[in-house]
């Protein structure tokens, strides 16, 4: 009887050798007349365990890791196929501690299928959800995801039924669903990882909101560093297409939703849904003015569901459980799950999906396990560049939006970047500023212009903090705060209105990197205007 054995095919994998181990695997076992077939499933997300290796036995499978080339022999010899001992041996892959203590809904077939047999997907309730929604009326689709309380999982968290519910409103001849795909933030994978490891969850998620507003046609924009996601995406959707989940007639119920991959042109700012349609329709991405929304007059002028990849794989759960049983995850508003992503300097980088109300600390420690460099952790920077710098002191602040928005933070995308006590805060500061100068779509003067002069004052502040004489630290200070303020409160989108955000908490939390007293005003420590 032919053995299974996993080797994911994620990126993260890829780059650190699972090719060459799953070709090191394929010939090691017909040397030794082994009968196995080879899976290459997506990433369980244990980056720091990549690549991670599987074995299916009759009781479960047991992951090995990390797994180089010249560790298969080995594996061999010690009857790894069997689940026996080895130096690597991780025991039960569910049993890990990383994984175990997980609320895995979204991610919770990542790593466990194959990302490209819909014979897999289904054995793992996939279509469910689809089966549901084809057997209620629009407005009873678009009522779960309501009650089920999703919002976007990309950064705005604006209420997904409200914008879904507008859209199914609006008379219109066509109607589009489109999937922003343009991960840019630092730090996040979450929707590289969805497009690579179950693909067919988002062309399910996307389907399902089509039959809800009436859409007929979606397309999902790629970040064009992501090229196997767009390989994978674009494979699964012929495939789901010849087995009549997509096309000219779904399933037989003479509904129709058209899916294209599109390729975005590496723009940072395209990641605003506005940027994004213009990019789709063949322009140069620049933000535009809001009104009209784009679920009124979005891509070619036609109402549109502008959602992102994390937003539209949540989906089908919901239509396949209900909305009662996602609802109950999470804490207040912010209710279901998030995938949050552990990067920088942490010694277990990876994937961690749990319910809205965990805390940076648990994430920081029970998961990541501390600084990868082993130093104190000194500041983490959640929700992707434009995010806040958040201190230890707000490490146990549950996150959920209404209580990130509180501190003057963001969760966003769910991008969580660590640094320890060597960080120079100043820096980090004037990064967020250039990375803006660089970004900026240049349309609103605010974003454009503020930014470089954001660049120049935090230099001037970093000459004062290291003794260059005739510059008024406090005067230079108070227009760095002046400055931000008018980005916020003036730029035309988050570009401009959150660049601010890691600028202030740096400032407001780390004033002695600023050569400032650590005695702050209270006033001073949010991350708007002081």
């Amino acid at each position: 009887m032919s053995i299974t054995v996993y080797v994911p095919r994620d990126s993260a994998a890829l780059a650190v050798g699972a090719d060459h181990v799953a070709r090191r695997i394929t010939e090691e076992a017909a040397a030794r007349g082994c009968d196995t077939r080879l899976v290459r499933n997506g990433s369980r997300g244990l980056f720091w365990l990549e690549p991670l290796v599987e074995v299916a036995t009759p009781d479960g499978r047991i992951a090995y890791g990390p797994v180089t080339p010249g560790d298969v022999a080995s594996l061999f010899d010690a009857d790894f196929l069997s689940g026996a001992a080895h130096a690597l041996h991780l025991g039960p892959t569910e049993q890990i501690t990383y994984l175990k203590h997980q609320e895995r809904l979204t991610c919770a077939r990542m790593g466990l299928t194959d990302p490209l047999s819909l014979a897999d997907y289904q054995a793992h309730e996939g279509y469910a959800g689809l089966q549901r929604a084809l057997a209620l009326e629009p407005g009873a689709i678009v009522q779960q995801v309501l009650d089920a309380g999703l919002r976007g999982r990309g950064g705005a968290a604006f209420p997904t039924g409200i914008k879904w519910k507008t859209v199914l409103a609006m008379p219109a001849a066509r109607k589009y669903v489109v999937c922003n795909a343009d991960e840019g933030d630092s730090g996040t994978f979450s929707d590289r990882m969805t497009m690579e490891g179950d693909p067919f969850m988002l062309i399910e998620g996307m389907t399902i909101a089509a039959l809800a507003v009436g859409a007929t046609q979606g397309y999902v924009y790629v970040r064009s560093e992501y090229p196997h996601a767009i390989a994978t995406l674009t494979e699964a959707i012929h495939l789901a297409e010849a087995a009549g989940f997509l096309g000219d007639d779904i399933l037989g119920s003479g509904r129709r939703l058209r899916l294209e991959v599109r390729k975005g042109a590496g723009s940072y700012v395209c990641g605003e849904e506005t940027a994004m349609l213009d990019s789709l329709e063949g322009k140069r991405g620049i933000v535009r003015a809001k009104p009209p929304l784009p679920a009124i007059r979005g891509l070619f002028g036609q109402p549109s569901v502008i959602n992102n990849v994390v937003t539209f794989a949540s989906v089908p759960l919901i239509l396949a459980r209900g909305a009662a049983f996602y609802r109950d995850y999470g804490m207040g508003r912010s209710t279901g799950t998030l995938p949050l992503q552990l990067a920088g300097n942490i010694r277990r980088g990876g994937l961690v999906e749990k319910a809205f109300g965990v805390t940076l600390r648990e994430l920081l420690y029970d998961y990541g396990g501390g600084s990868a460099s082993g130093r104190p952790i000194k500041a983490v920077q959640v929700g992707g560049p434009l995010g806040a710098y958040v201190p230890e002191s707000q490490w146990d602040v549950p996150l959920d939006y209404e209580a990130y928005a509180a501190i003057g933070a963001s969760i966003g995308h769910g991008g969580i970047v660590v640094h320890d006590d060597t960080a120079d805060m100043v820096r980090l500061a004037r990064y967020a500023m250039e990375f803006c100068v660089i970004e900026s779509c240049g349309k609103c003067t605010p974003c454009r212009i503020g930014s470089v002069r954001g660049v120049e004052i935090v230099d001037r502040i970093k000459a004062a903090a290291d003794g260059t004489a005739g510059i008024d630290l406090p005067q230079q200070v108070q227009l760095l705060r002046d400055l931000c303020d008018t980005m916020v409160n003036g730029s035309l989108c988050a570009m401009g209105g959150m660049t601010p955000y890691p600028v202030l908490s740096a400032l407001n939390h780390f004033p002695q990197d600023f050569g400032l007293s650590a005695n702050v005003p209270e006033a001073a420590r949010t991350n708007t205007r002081s």
